[in-house]
């Protein structure tokens, strides 16, 4: 009887697998290889200021451009190329190593008195990273318009999971990633200016990563959006005393995974489902990639939240 237990569970977790591996199987083209050939990153005192890591990352970044030309890859030497940005990006990371990492910023983040962290989710690279970036800029853009004193970090900080893979499955490397970003957000405290606020914009996989972060007193909000769950049942068993906000665009397929969780498989509860007792934002009619698109209304929503203009309202009941 319990040989046939054990065989049951298995089974079932066995075929809950399937199904949201089904439901995420989307056209995604990443093409990264974990071969691309870069110099180690560089290295930093802890109180290193931004404008002394980013002349080394543009240093780094630009060996990395040659060793990929070198090796014969003109295509990712093509991407980082436009990743330096003629030499004016502002990396306070970089890692050019096969999949890479990299953290920028966009604006003048020691005078921002509002910075969003942005956190991606699922295949993003650095051979996907100019869609991140693309993002990135549009809500730098937004933000301007409302407060000139803001700014951007896109954090690529750390191993996104393949959308086809079992990785994206389970919160193994949101566990990973969460033990990075928490001390990477107290150290962007400190670099920015006094009395700044932090917001973190979650996408997708990395609203898994958020929800598992603990927060410290800076971080005044969070959005989960385009989320397949967090793994948590509800806002109060997030590590964070932050604002939570949920929002899915209409056409957004992500819809579609089941929001279950059975042995480590699934995230869950829906974060826009009322249960969970998030903030609602309005997303628009987008879909999985349109969050941050200019012109969208679900840019202006986020960006209403970075910018604490977003209506304080309670929890969701839509």
């Amino acid at each position: 009887m319990a040989g046939a237990r054990a065989r049951g569970g298995r089974l079932r977790r066995a075929l809950l697998a399937s199904l949201v591996a089904a439901a995420v199987v989307v056209p995604v083209s990443a093409a990264a290889s974990a071969e691309a050939p870069a110099p180690a990153p560089a290295a930093f005192a802890e109180a290193a200021p931004p404008e002394e890591r980013y002349a080394a990352n543009r240093d780094n970044l630009a060996e990395a451009v040659r060793m990929a030309q070198a090796a014969g890859r003109p295509g990712r030497a093509g991407r980082l190329r436009d990743m330096a940005a003629g030499g004016t990006a502002q990396f306070l990371a970089f890692d050019g190593r096969g999949r890479g990492r990299a953290v920028e910023v966009f604006g003048e983040l020691e005078t921002a008195e509002r910075i969003a962290v942005l956190v991606p989710g699922s295949d993003t690279t650095l051979d996907t990273y100019e869609r991140f970036r693309s993002g990135a800029i549009a809500l730098q853009q937004r933000l301007q318009a409302g407060n000139p004193r803001s700014a951007v970090v896109a954090w690529l900080g750390y191993d996104t999971p393949g959308t086809v893979s079992t990785t994206v499955l389970t919160a193994g490397r949101a566990d990973e990633a969460a033990a990075e970003l928490a001390p990477f957000l107290e150290r962007l405290r400190d670099m920015a200016a006094p009395g700044s606020r932090l917001s973190l914009l979650c996408h997708s996989y990395g609203s898994v990563v958020c929800a598992r972060t603990r927060t410290g007193p800076a971080v005044g909000d969070m959005a989960l959006y385009g989320s397949p769950g967090t793994g948590a049942g509800s806002v109060r068993e997030l590590s964070t005393g932050a604002r939570v906000w949920a929002g899915r665009g209409d056409a957004d397929w992500i819809s579609g995974v089941p929001h279950v969780r059975l042995g480590g498989v699934g995230f869950g509860t829906d974060p826009v489902d009322p249960a969970f007792g998030a903030r609602s934002f309005a997303a628009g009619g987008g879909g999985h990639s349109d969050y941050l698109k200019a012109g969208s209304g679900s840019l202006d929503a986020l960006a209403a939240i970075v910018l604490g203009t977003a209506p304080s309202q309670g929890a969701s009941h839509a």
